[in-house]
């Protein structure tokens, strides 16, 4: 680990000289690409330091309590107390920054919802799980566009596609993907027996053109009249777009804008995020095919996690915690489930990465 350290303060150091060079500083692209890697080198360096530093001084108190009058060895040994809680502390920090970056942690994403097994009730737990992600974007200042919902008419969605954008959306939710289970009794049930019903949730890290490259010829583009509840036309004009990627099958569909051009640049961002997740999961699971845990593969059979409405209790399956507080997660307060979920895929890694080193 330490050869690591070593080996990375070398590289900022190199990266500062480059970026002071006057060949650098002319080149903008060149620039910004160097100085990107800087900024995401600089904490680890930073924290490196100062574990050298608490080190060095630890040393020097371990030598007064070896030697030195009794009065300052007294003093010496609670202060090497102090610094090896403190040194010990910067290396669990090190190892953490240590851990190789999700390079998608910092994109926008598509976020996909739709009612699964259960009708009604299936559906009104796909809007009531939209609303959980609308108030938690709120509270992290993110900035959410609807980009297509198929309602049910009584409350309930089929289906609904929005964009989140803001710093970290692709960190925070990306393992939100899978099928979220709700236990609870329904309102149109007479007998009071609760029914378990299913949803699944799509996180989708949104790609730009230069992440994934679509050819016109691999696209079918059919437009025809957007259609309300019912099927009732609603508007004369074909402005809806159904887009087809041939060499997969992928079909997007947008016709929530009266503009056409609209609605494809929609269906097309939505195409590039869901071919892009396909690309990631291919890799991801050629990496790890191996492994008992598929981290972030997008897996839509696997049930994540349990809303118990009768106990006010939420589970997370995937990291044995539970909490019940059910109402304020619904409320968006997702903070303390995403952080257990976090922590315990951040150590799957670690502990993978010491594997490997």
């Amino acid at each position: 680990m330490f050869e690591k350290l070593v080996s990375e303060e070398q590289r900022y150091e190199d990266l500062m000289r480059l970026l002071g060079t006057t060949e650098v500083q002319s080149d903008a692209n060149e620039y910004r690409k160097h100085a990107k890697a800087l900024a995401e080198l600089e904490p680890l360096v930073e924290r490196f330091r100062e574990y050298k530093s608490v080190a060095q001084e630890l040393a020097q108190a371990e030598e007064l309590v070896a030697g030195g009058d009794p009065d300052m060895r007294e003093l010496a040994r609670e202060e090497v107390k102090s610094l090896a809680a403190k040194r010990d502390a910067l290396i669990a920090d090190l190892k953490i920054l240590l851990i190789p970056k999700d390079p998608n942690d910092e994109k926008d994403v598509v976020l996909e919802i739709r009612a699964g097994t259960g009708g009604d009730e299936a559906a009104l737990f796909a809007a009531e799980l939209f609303r959980m992600y609308t108030k938690f974007a709120e509270r992290n200042g993110w900035r959410m566009e609807v980009m297509s919902s198929n309602d049910t008419g009584v409350g309930g969605v089929k289906e609904v596609i929005a964009t989140i954008e803001g710093r970290g959306v692709y960190s925070k939710l990306k393992y939100e993907s899978g099928v979220h289970r709700v236990q609870r009794v329904p309102a149109t049930e007479a007998s009071g027996r609760i029914h378990t019903s299913t949803v699944t949730v799509a996180v989708l890290p949104e790609a730009e053109e230069v992440d994934v490259q679509i050819n016109d010829k691999d696209l079918r583009i059919d437009t025809f009249c957007s259609s309300g509840p019912g099927g009732q036309s609603v508007n004369t004009t074909y402005s809806a777009v159904r887009i087809t990627h041939l060499p997969t099958g992928v079909v997007v569909s947008q016709q929530d804008e009266k503009s056409q051009i609209k609605n494809r640049a929609k269906a097309m961002k939505v195409l590039r995020a869901r071919l892009y997740e396909m690309e990631l999961r291919k890799q991801q699971e050629a990496i790890a095919k191996d492994r008992r845990s598929q981290v972030g593969t997008g897996e839509r059979s696997e049930k994540i996690r349990t809303y118990n409405f009768k106990e006010n209790r939420i589970t997370d399956h995937r990291v044995n915690f539970t909490s019940h507080q059910l109402t304020d997660v619904l409320n968006g307060d997702l903070t303390e489930v995403l952080d257990h979920v976090i922590t315990h895929y951040q150590s799957e890694k670690l502990r993978d990465a010491t594997a490997v080193s």
